[in-house]
This record gives structure tokens, sequence and C-alpha cells, in this order.
């Protein structure tokens, strides 16, 4: 349905499914297993920070590039977790969650008409982001193996087929949401190679990086021949459970980082004060903290995708983030939206359909996506709800 006053290229851009979703659950009591947000709060160190940031008057704009000790907390994360060098002055700037990051380096990098090449499912924000910046997407598809075994798997020729001379930019999300995919090692190479011989910047979202359960997370600016031509993007929320914080951070060349930051000063110009203070204590936590993180998560998923599995769904079980895909169609049923809509009603849980993730409808027709970032107790519950559907 158009949108009067909307202008043209935001049309299709209603109320997010995440917003949709969670006012089902809201109204029918559901459990959530939608929207992709903890159950529980992070460390306490980091928010007993922040309180003590807002005691010691850390409350009044802070510089467009961020606090310099948040600025040196992520600089040192990236050299500390993967050998990355990055001047904490010209090549890092603080955001407003990983969210405005991204819409900054649309609205800096695109001109209108730009294509950027990008793989589906996508997060809902990158084609919003592109189309605010007058950009054009390409996508690339990303296909489940046919047995429910190994990770999603794209092919070399359509991504280099997507890639045209209008193309200015390859838009990459690894680990990946929805489908919990992350990009080895082989395929970043190859992707790397097509930007280098095309001569395209990547953009690369990598907000939950320390969500990998098999394999490991090799940032794109870490090849050889891309540090110059990267934008690495990422934030606190998921690493630390503070999503509401909104603190993201841009990773880049100086020369990338300071039109990215003019974008994004006429954006929110500078946010979360007390909470950037806070989030340099969180990045300078033990190696002990990440890799109970990662455990816990692995735990929960390990947990959720069992209980998937014996409510009768095809399930695809992730390599990380907080989020498991499945196939309803041994239910005898296609429509994932129908699915999902009527879901609470029929067992009292909620789930996200990825259709709304696809340009190519039918790629993703019949999968949905639950979220495991969750207690355990509520996990179970729901697992438990769902063996009224076998």
């Amino acid at each position: 349905m158009s949108q009067p006053h909307l202008v043209q290229r935001l049309q299709g851009f209603g109320t997010t499914i995440f917003a949709e979703m969670s006012a089902l659950a809201n109204e029918t009591g559901a459990v959530n297993l939608g929207q992709g947000f903890p159950d529980t709060d992070g460390p306490d160190e980091i928010s007993e920070a922040a309180i003590q940031a807002i005691r010691d008057g850390h409350n009044q704009y802070p510089p467009v590039l961020g606090i310099p000790s948040l600025r040196a907390a992520i600089a040192d994360h990236q050299q500390r977790f993967y050998g990355l060098t990055f001047d904490p002055d010209t090549e890092v700037l603080v955001t407003a969650g990983a969210t405005e990051a991204l819409a900054a380096t649309m609205l800096a990098l695109l001109e209108t008409g730009d294509e950027v090449v990008m793989f589906e499912p996508y997060y809902d924000s990158y084609a919003a982001a592109i189309a605010m910046a007058g950009g054009v997407r390409k996508v690339v598809t990303l296909r489940p193996p046919a047995d429910g075994a190994g990770p999603y798997v794209f092919e070399l020729d359509e991504l280099r087929a997507a890639i045209t001379p209008r193309s200015k930019l390859i838009l990459l999300n690894t680990p990946h949401n929805p489908t919990g995919k992350v990009f080895c090692a082989a395929e970043l190479r190859s992707i790397a190679d097509l930007a280098i011989e095309h001569d395209l910047l990547v953009v690369t979202d990598e907000v939950y990086e320390h969500l990998v359960f098999t394999g490991q997370h090799v940032p794109m600016a870490s090849l050889d021949d891309m540090a110059d031509r990267t934008v690495t993007i990422s934030s606190a929320g998921k690493t630390f459970s503070f999503t509401g914080w909104k603190i993201g951070w841009v990773c880049a060349p100086p020369a990338l980082t300071v039109a990215i930051k003019t974008a994004k000063q006429f954006l929110t110009f500078v946010n979360g004060a007390p909470f950037q203070h806070a989030i340099a204590v969180g990045l300078n936590l033990g190696d002990g903290f990440y890799e109970s993180f990662t455990a816990d998560m692995a735990a929960k998923s390990e947990r959720l995708a069992a209980g998937l599995d014996h409510a009768g769904f095809t399930v695809f079980e992730p390599e990380g983030t907080y989020f498991i895909t499945t196939d309803i169609r041994p239910f005898g049923e296609s429509d994932g939206y129908e699915f999902c809509r009527t879901l609470p009603e029929r067992c009292g849980v909620v789930a996200v359909p990825n259709v709304v993730f696809y340009d190519n409808k039918p790629e993703g027709q019949h999968l949905i996506r639950w979220t495991f970032c969750k207690k355990f107790e509520v996990i179970d519950a729901a697992v438990e709800r769902l063996k009224t559907l076998a």
C-alpha cells in the first residue's frame, strides 16, 4: 500500500517485521523468539561503568569521532583479536549503533544510481539505507544445503554477474543474519578478488563477530590488499547484551572515515556519552568473558535446534549469530509469513518469516527465523509449546 507523503524511494518500507512480530507476541502472550534482543543484561562491570560515568558528569556531547578512550579500546580490540592496526584518531568513528554506521556509510559513498552488490537474505536496514542514499541493490542469493547439513552457499558466477560498471561497493554481513552463516576464508578471498578486479569498496557488517560456534570469524580487512578498500562496521549491542545503548563503530582508512563522519554528523551528530565510557570498559574485558559468552550462546543454539528438529522442522544449524533458520515444508506448508502470523494462536510462539529478507521471494517463502538469545527456560518453554505442531 502506498504511503502518502513518503518519497518514492522509501515506499514499501513500512513497519519492520520485528516490530510487527513483537507486537503480535505482546498481544497473544506468546514466547517471542522473533526479535533478536537478549532477555538479560550484560556484565555488571559495564553497567556500573555507565552509572559511574553519569555520576562523573559525562552527560554532554562527546566528540564527533567518539570519546578517545572508546576509540582507543576499539583499535586495541581490532589488534587483539585480528592483528589489525587502526589509528584511533583517524581511522575509528563511533556511531549510534551499527545501523547508523551503515546508513552514514551509504549516504557518504553512494551517488544516485550507484549499485550495491549484496547477499540475500539480508537484514532489512540494508535495503532502506541504500534506498535513502539513492543507490540500487543487486542481490546474490545464499541458499541452504539441500540435505540440511552444512552452511549456506552462494554461486561465485552469480556474484560475478551481479557486478556491472555501475557497481560501487559490495556489502557483506559475516557472521550472517539471518542464516547464521560464517563466511570462510576462501569465500572471502573470492569476494575480495572481485572487489580488487572491479575496483570496488567492501563494507562489512561484523556485529556478530564474537558469536561464532563453527569455524572462525575472518575480517575482510585482514585479507591481503583489502585494508585500503574495506569499511568495517561493528557494535557493542550484540557482544555485551546492551542493545538499547546503540554504541557502534566504523574502522576504515582515513579518507573513508572522514567521508562517513561527514554524513554521520548530520544524522545523530553524537550519542550515548556515558555509554561510550562503559563500552570502553567492556572492550577491555579479559578473554574469559568472550569465551563464556560464546559458549553460552552456542549451548542455547544447540538447545533450540534440537527442539525445532523434534518439533518436525528441517533445521539449518547456524555457524554463528543469534539465529536459526528452519524450513516449514515438512508441515505441508510453504507460506512462511502466514505460518508465522498464525503460529502464536496455534501454539503460543513467535518467529520471523525470512521472506521479508529476500528480493527473490520464492527463495525464502518457506523459511522462518528463530532467535535463541534468551534464557534457557524461555527456550525450553517455546520448545514445549512447539511440540503441539508435530
